[in-house]
C-alpha cells in the first residue's frame, strides 16, 4: 500500500499584514517614576523614547484577533480559507490551553492551531513553518501571529528590563504565490546561553502574578550584532540575494544600538532602509518584526513588493532569518 501525498509544490509569500498597537503610550519619564533611571540614560543605551502597554481589559488573545482580522482583510482571504493558525508568544499566561485555538475560534476558524515559543525569534520561526506548509501543499493559507504582553511579565524596578519591553501584535497571512516571496530560513539555537534571557517561576518577586523576564543585557549585546551578521549572510546566500538587492532591513527590535551595529556588520549599503520601530514601540519580542514592517510601510520607508531581510533573535538563545517580499498592509 502506498500512502498518498501531495506532490504539487508551489511558492509561498506573505499576502497581507495587520497589526495591533495598544492605545496607551508610555514615556521614559513615566517608567522612571518607579525605575531608578532617566530619559537620557534609557535613550543613550537603547534608543527607546516610548513604548505601548496594553490596558487592563486588553488581552493577548484580543490583540491577536485584532491583528489577524486586519491581516486577513489585507490579504483578501476569508477565515474559511485558513488551514492553520500559528501564534508565536512567550507571554500567554496559561500553559494550557494555548492561545492559538482561542484566537482561531474567535475568527470562526476550526483548523489546526497551536502556539510556539522561540522568544523574540518566534515570528520568524512561525513564518518558516507556515511557508513550508504552503510550499509542500499541506495547507493553502496559514495565519501567523506574533504577540506579546510583556508589561505583565516585568519587574518595574529592574534596570535591565523595565524600560525595554512592551506590548503589541502583528499578523500575516501566508499563502501561494506565482513567485517565491519567502526565502529559505537560516535558523538555529545556542542552548549553552539559555541563562542569558529567562522567565522562570524562580523569577517571581513581590506580588507578581507571573514569572518576570530577566536578561543579561551585556551578554546579548556582545552576541547578537556579531553572530546575527553571519546568519544574515546565510539567509541572503540561501535566497540568492545580495545586500545590494535589498530594499529594507527589518531586524527584531531589541535595541537601537544592536540594530545599528548589526547593520554595520552586515555591511548594508546606504540605499537599504532600516527599521527603527524600537524607538517608539520598545521591544515587543515575537511581535517586533511584523510591527516594524508595518511602521516602515505606514511611514513610506518601504513599500509592498520590496525585498527585505528579516532577522530575529532572543531567548533560547534562538534565531532565524529569511529574505521576503514585503506584503501589503491592511487599509483601515
Amino acid at each position: 500500500m502506498t500512502i498518498q501525498q501531495s506532490t504539487d509544490l508551489t511558492h509561498a509569500a506573505m499576502l497581507g499584514l495587520g497589526v495591533h498597537r495598544p492605545a496607551r503610550v508610555v514615556t521614559n519619564d513615566e517608567v522612571c517614576e518607579v525605575l531608578d533611571s532617566s530619559d537620557e540614560w534609557i535613550q543613550t543605551r537603547s534608543g527607546i523614547r516610548t513604548r505601548r502597554f496594553a490596558a487592563e481589559d486588553e488581552t493577548l488573545i484580543g490583540m491577536s484577533i485584532s491583528a489577524a482580522e486586519k491581516a486577513l482583510q489585507a490579504a483578501g482571504v476569508g477565515a474559511d480559507q485558513v488551514g492553520c493558525v500559528i501564534v508565536a508568544t512567550s507571554t500567554h499566561p496559561e500553559h494550557t490551553p494555548a492561545s492559538a485555538p482561542q484566537v482561531a475560534s474567535a475568527l470562526g476558524i476550526t483548523a489546526a492551531a497551536f502556539d510556539i515559543s522561540a522568544g523574540c525569534a518566534g515570528f520568524c520561526h512561525a513564518l518558516n513553518l507556515a511557508a513550508s506548509m504552503v510550499r509542500a501543499g499541506a495547507e493553502s493559507h496559514v495565519l501567523v501571529i506574533g504577540v506579546e504582553q510583556l508589561s505583565r511579565f516585568m519587574d518595574p524596578t529592574d534596570r535591565g528590563t523595565a524600560f525595554i519591553f512592551a506590548d503589541g501584535a502583528g499578523a500575516v497571512v501566508v499563502g501561494p504565490s506565482e513567485t517565491a516571496g519567502i526565502g529559505p530560513t537560516a535558523w538555529g539555537s545556542d542552548g549553552s546561553q539559555a541563562h542569558v534571557i529567562t522567565q522562570t517561576p524562580s523569577c517571581l518577586g513581590g506580588h507578581a502574578d507571573h514569572p518576570v523576564v530577566q536578561m543579561e543585557g551585556t551578554a546579548v549585546f556582545r552576541w547578537a550584532p556579531f553572530a546575527m551578521a553571519k546568519v544574515a549572510h546565510e539567509a541572503l546566500d540561501l535566497a540568492g540575494v545580495s545586500v545590494e538587492d535589498l530594499d529594507a532591513f527589518i531586524p527584531h527590535q531589541a535595541n537601537l544600538r544592536i540594530t545599528q551595529t548589526l547593520a554595520k556588520n552586515i555591511q548594508l549599503p546606504d540605499s537599504v532602509a532600516i527599521a527603527t520601530d524600537v524607538v517608539d514601540s520598545g521591544n515587543t519580542s515575537a511581535a517586533s518584526v511584523p510591527l516594524a514592517m508595518e511602521a516602515m510601510l505606514r511611514k513610506g520607508e518601504a513599500s509592498a513588493g520590496d525585498t527585505a531581510l528579516l532577522i530575529a533573535f532572543g531567548a533560547g538563545l534562538s534565531y532565524a532569518g529569511q529574505v521576503v517580499t514585503v506584503p501589503p498592509l491592511a487599509q483601515v
